[in-house]
């Protein structure tokens, strides 16, 4: 039987590629709720519910790609109605993480930061790089930009990478982050990993990461084009997930990497 997926904020632009998507991967679409406040129409065809408790009924998994502000009150509901939950929602506060943590004792959660491919690949050899270049010689800084209207920053794709970097480094990344410089700051603090966040225009997403030396500069960069890209992994998350017992995942569970990379 085809996995029945629901769509929370099934009228956004992410939210209509995950439709196509869906159909792409030989899923069933259990329909979708719209976001609240929003006044874009649903995609025609699409059943809506009235809120997520119902579309968690009539659906197996749940993809939510909303915004922080929905997270607390949709962990609720979906650990309360044993629906696994993919969630590619950024910039989420301690308290946010924390239901989600709270969730995940309950339901399969896959949170990304990002759901491409290769994005995963990315922060995978961001924590081999981590380990390989001492804190002490190189320094790390993370360069990303987006589309205008992006309202968080950085971008949960860069906390990622940072996350990485860390983690390779047997550090956190609370401890030596350094982001929006401005004024006299001083000199760089060994260690530290810095972050820069450009807006403007439509760019679906761009992410440098650069190791400096005395002697090199080493930069990883991965740019999306289309976020369909995000949209694939999204849905092959929700499929992965179905059959997973109640735990926090990432998406490199999904891809079969943990242990490289978050």
């Amino acid at each position: 039987m085809a996995t029945r997926i629901g769509i929370v904020g099934v009228a956004g632009r992410m939210g209509r590629l995950l439709v196509e998507e869906v159909g792409a991967a030989g899923a069933t679409l259990a329909g979708g709720c719209l976001r609240a406040g929003g006044s874009a129409a649903a995609p025609e065809g699409v059943t809506i519910h009235p809120d997520l408790a119902a579309l968690a009924a009539a659906s197996d998994v749940v993809i939510d790609f909303t915004n922080a502000a929905a997270v607390q009150a949709n962990a609720a509901a979906l650990a309360g109605a044993g629906t696994p939950w993919i969630l590619g929602t950024s910039g989420l506060s301690a308290a946010d993480e924390a239901a989600v943590a709270r969730a995940a004792e309950r339901i399969p959660v896959v949170y990304a930061a990002n759901f491409s491919a290769g994005v995963n690949l990315v922060l995978a050899l961001a924590e081999r790089m981590g380990a390989a270049l001492p804190a002490e010689a190189y320094d790390a800084e993370i360069v990303e930009m987006h589309h205008r209207q992006k309202v968080d920053a950085p971008s949960g794709t860069a906390i990622g990478m940072g996350r990485a970097v860390a983690k390779g480094r047997d550090t956190t990344l609370e401890a030596v982050m350094e982001s929006g410089r401005h004024g006299h700051t001083g000199p760089r603090k060994t260690g530290a990993i810095g972050f820069a966040a450009l807006r403007g225009g439509q760019v679906v997403g761009e992410h440098t990461l650069i190791f400096a030396s005395g002697t090199e500069h080493i930069a990883l960069t991965h740019r999306a084009f289309d976020r369909r890209a995000f949209a694939t992994g999204a849905v092959r998350a929700a499929i992965w997930a179905v059959s997973r017992p109640p735990a926090l995942f990432s998406m490199m569970d999904v891809l079969g990497m943990r242990g490289s990379g978050e």
